[in-house]
């Protein structure tokens, strides 16, 4: 799962970062501040590792990773060139969803580029400079398949038809993300296009210590706005986190609980980013590693294969497969088998969250 992580600056953006990666982008309090794409790989915390663990030894777990692109902030005016974070956008564009930072703590210390804290206005500000950039995009590329048509290619001729009808919504001052789009090759085409606005968007509302529930007005607003407008939301204390990043896993679980929470940032961010992208793990479990799998809902059990090994989805054969519960409740897999809770399924089965599987295949 790749995230693309965008805002105004001075926003929390690079210090949420930080804390998500451990990376160490400068978070100074200017604007403009990151001035370069930062990639970061974060491992997706998931208990249910450790819950493996206890009944299978391994060498070691390797969870799901997160990927994360940050950008310089956006200003009012950037698809225009003002600021520098529209330079930067060809570097989200690749990216599964967006996770859109927005300031909702008041700090005399740390200037706001509009003057103070209005989340809402912050986030149509970012959305329609994201909606214009798409738009400047979209007006090149017509010109270009316009050319490919004349060609003759009939690829091109799709591809054209699914443009015009972002343009459309585009020119109407809305998002990419209205349109829907049903048949498989369509879709395929949009996700070529590379619209930022056709991506789904998780709020990270940027709170301080007493807003860490989302409590306040400004969290209260954010949360209004996602779920009018398709968007999920997680609270997060930036500076919090990047705090708790520094600590050792016992003091971390102590910072947590003294102000009510039993997990940081990057499990709600993590989470959230599941949930909003449709995905689910299923395992592998073996004496070398504990591994979890991200795979869309509703994958068959070739494709989940696939995601292992592409070879392993084409030469599929069936899969032996439990339930951590499963697991859990019978202590081993032998057990497991004896008491034949141990499926053997075939091409048409349906993955479900928290299989552990062996896959069966042909070279």
């Amino acid at each position: 799962m790749e995230l693309g992580i965008v805002g105004l600056p001075n926003v929390g953006k690079s210090t949420l970062f930080n804390a998500l990666t451990n990376v160490g982008v400068p978070a100074e309090n200017y604007p403009f501040c990151t001035i370069d794409p930062s990639v970061g790989v974060v491992a997706v915390p998931d208990d249910r590792l450790q819950r493996i663990q206890k009944f299978i030894a391994c060498k070691k777990l390797v969870p799901a990773v997160l990927k994360v692109v940050d950008i310089a902030g956006l200003v009012r005016g950037a698809s225009k060139g003002e600021g520098l974070g529209n330079k930067f956008l060809s570097h989200i564009r690749e990216v599964d969803a967006v996770l859109h930072v927005v300031r909702c703590f008041a700090d005399s210390d740390v200037t706001h580029v509009d003057g103070g804290v209005d989340p809402v206005r912050d986030i149509e500000t970012i959305e329609t400079e994201l909606m214009l950039a798409d738009l400047g995009v979209a007006e090149k590329m017509r010109e270009g398949l316009r050319a490919r048509i004349k060609k003759g290619e009939k690829e091109a001729v799709l591809k054209a038809a699914v443009l015009e009808r972002c343009l459309e919504v585009l020119a109407a001052g809305k998002p990419v993300s209205v349109l829907a789009f049903e048949d498989p090759e369509e879709k395929k085409a949009l996700k070529e296009l590379g619209m930022i606005t056709a991506k789904r968007v998780l709020y990270a509302a940027n709170v301080d210590e007493d807003g860490i529930h989302g409590e306040t007005a400004p969290a209260k607003a954010v949360s209004a706005y996602a779920a009018a407008n398709g968007g999920r939301v997680v609270f997060v204390c930036a500076k919090f986190e990047a705090e708790l990043a520094q600590l050792e896993p016992a003091d971390q679980k102590e910072m947590l609980a003294s102000v009510g929470l039993t997990e940081s940032a990057l499990a709600s961010v993590g989470r959230a980013g599941y949930d909003l992208l449709g995905l689910q793990s299923y395992f592998t479990a073996g004496e070398i590693e504990i591994r979890a799998w991200p795979i869309p809902k509703g994958a068959t059990a070739p494709q989940a294969a696939g995601v292992i090994h592409s070879d392993f989805e084409r030469g599929f054969i069936r899969v032996e497969v439990y339930s951590v519960d499963d697991l859990e409740k019978y202590g081993s897999e032998s057990a497991i088998r004896a008491a034949g809770k141990l499926r053997v399924e075939g091409k048409s089965y349906i993955m479900q969250d928290s299989d552990v599987c062996h896959f069966l295949f042909n070279v």
